[in-house]
């Protein structure tokens, strides 16, 4: 199925678990949740789950996960009867070290994460006609222009951001209301998460991003526009 970008004029009115549906009903098994198993993505699972259609979600496992984010994966398996789709880089890590030398997110967090994140990213996507992805047009500027339906011109397939207009607050909301298992580095000062070792808690009046890639400036591991 192709969709007329004017078909969707409406979709900022729309509210998620909404959206979620339009997008599992419009591409059929040819969508999935891209999940990196934060706050904002165990929601999209759940408005998943709510719909009674069946889904697929995947992530991206850099090899680098933490073992909470691990536990949870199996936790949210365990939970709505899923199987999520792990997307792995080419190169295991003593590989990457081998050809890039030790420690590549230090000295060059760019490579590492196309390596290890944007290229295992293409290759899911190109099988795919669409994806559903928990961004959120407060988390960072290079997010702002979000819309709740775009053309992904990067990777040149349909994009659902359904909870782009969603606050911080009403994530964690709908978290507690609905007791949606969560990571629970989030409870130690971990507001995004990702690789162990571009990862720290971050400290009061921090960015919630400031705990990503510290030191370097970086923002974004190049999952999404920049």
């Amino acid at each position: 199925m192709s969709l007329d970008p004017a078909a969707w004029n409406n979709a900022e009115t729309l509210e998620a678990r909404e959206l979620v549906r339009i997008g599992l009903e419009s591409f059929d098994g040819d969508v999935a949740i891209a999940s990196s198993f934060g706050a904002e993505d165990v929601v999209l699972i759940d408005l998943a789950a709510a719909t009674d259609i069946p889904f697929r979600v995947f992530t991206l496992d850099t090899d680098f996960l933490f073992p909470e984010t691990y536990a949870l994966i199996d936790t949210i398996e365990s939970r709505y009867g899923i199987s999520v789709e792990r997307c792995r880089a080419s190169l295991a890590p003593n590989e990457q070290a081998l050809v890039h030398g030790e420690a590549l997110w230090s000295s060059d967090p760019d490579r590492c994460c196309a390596i290890r994140k944007v290229e295992p990213l293409q290759q899911k996507l190109r099988t795919l006609r669409a994806w559903i992805t928990g961004i959120r047009r407060d988390q960072a500027p290079s997010r702002a222009s979000a819309k709740k339906i775009e053309w992904d011109e990067k990777f040149n397939l349909w994009k659902f951001n359904p909870i782009a207009d969603w606050t911080s607050e009403r994530v964690w909301d709908y978290v507690r209301a609905h007791a949606v298992p969560y990571n629970v580095l989030h409870d130690r000062n971990y507001p995004s998460i990702g690789c162990t070792w571009c990862t720290r808690p971050v400290a009061p009046g921090e960015d919630p991003r400031a705990g990503r890639w510290a030191g370097f400036n970086k923002t974004e591991c190049g999952l999404h526009k920049e």
